[in-house]
């Protein structure tokens, strides 16, 4: 008997934003579209600095990855090969060449809609909050841009998604480990004493780092109390974790893990192994929330993010420097007694 043929619209997807939080807020919602889309699967277009080949690179509900060059990060000082309007040309002859039935811009920015136009892909849908952007979208509904005082990035993701039917309301953003990745760091880990506390300690931009110093005396005072913990970074964080660790005591090194070379699953694993995290601004607490670890961001007084109130807890201060280590300490304390 002859299979019917899949009338589902063959689906690209593209990101805004740049970092490994906001990659991990949508990945809930691309998997919900690829449920919607031809053979079960979408192509996923973000940039290079969420380290999309690393978290969906395996997928198996994603056919092909596209990064995005649009916008290096600062320190690497060089032009994204997608950057300007002949970047913009350049990544429009790529979706072109996909030969898609549907583009969905997780994005409010007319370049984005001008890209989508340019690529000739019959269905174009978009935020649309800007009039401008209209002009390129030709399906809707729009939204309203976020309100609130809290980061954007994810409000208008879910009500995109639900205004389009892709969800039926707004999800939580989950993270699924590889088992493999779970036995490996269980067994690297099997020695510190519990509770467990991860620290996550990197960030894309110095204003968001708490600091050294302050680590190095949330590390002691968390292994004076016969806890463990575990300095987890990635390998742009091995001078730091290492600046750290040479400012605790070593007569606590025992109950201690210095951790900057796993791969993002392997991070994700010791975070889902830990009784709590606690970190900067950054993708790896996004990352922590997303696996069910009771996780605590060191904000400062930056605009909050509210996307998962059950696993993320914000700890606010006038500034990030003045926020004091007792303080933090108390909160990890209580969230594991």
């Amino acid at each position: 008997m002859a299979t019917q043929p899949d009338t589902r619209p063959r689906t690209v997807v593209l990101l805004q934003f740049s970092g490994i939080g906001d990659l991990i807020w949508h990945i809930v919602y691309f998997k919900a579209i690829a449920a919607q889309s031809q053979g079960g699967r979408i192509t996923v277009v973000a940039q290079p600095s969420t380290l999309v080949k690393a978290f969906l690179g395996q997928a198996p509900w994603v056919e092909h990855i596209i990064e995005h060059d649009h916008r290096p990060r600062r320190t690497e000082k060089r032009r994204g090969r997608h950057a300007g309007l002949t970047g913009m040309w350049r990544m429009a002859q790529e979706l072109r060449a996909g030969k898609y039935d549907r583009i969905v811009l997780f994005s409010g920015r007319i370049s984005r809609g001008l890209v989508a136009a340019l690529s000739g892909i019959p269905d174009r849908r978009g935020y649309g909050y800007r009039w401008l952007q209209r002009i390129f979208l030709n399906k809707g509904p729009f939204i309203q841009a976020h309100p609130g005082p809290s980061v954007a990035a994810y409000p208008e993701a879910s009500a995109f998604a639900v205004a389009h039917g892709f969800a039926d309301q707004w999800l939580r953003p989950t993270l699924e480990i590889p088992e493999n990745q779970m036995i490996a760091m269980r067994e690297r880990l099997k020695d510190l004493p519990r509770p467990l506390y991860a620290l996550a300690i990197g960030t894309s931009e110095t204003h968001k780092q708490w600091g050294e110093t302050n680590y190095a005396r949330l590390t002691e005072a968390l292994m004076q109390s016969g806890a463990g913990v575990v300095i987890l970074g990635g390998p742009a964080e091995r001078d730091i974790a290492q600046n750290i660790l040479a400012q605790v005591d070593r007569s606590c090194h025992h109950h201690l893990a210095v951790i900057t070379d796993a791969s993002v699953y392997g991070s994700a694993a010791i975070l889902k192994l830990a009784d709590a995290c606690v970190g900067n601004d950054t993708g790896m607490v996004n990352v922590a929330a997303a696996v069910d670890t009771r996780t605590y961001v060191l904000m400062g007084s930056r605009p909050a993010l509210d996307h998962d109130r059950a696993h993320m807890t914000m700890v606010n201060a006038p500034s990030l420097r003045e926020l004091p280590v007792a303080q933090v300490v108390a909160l990890l304390k209580g969230s594991t007694d």
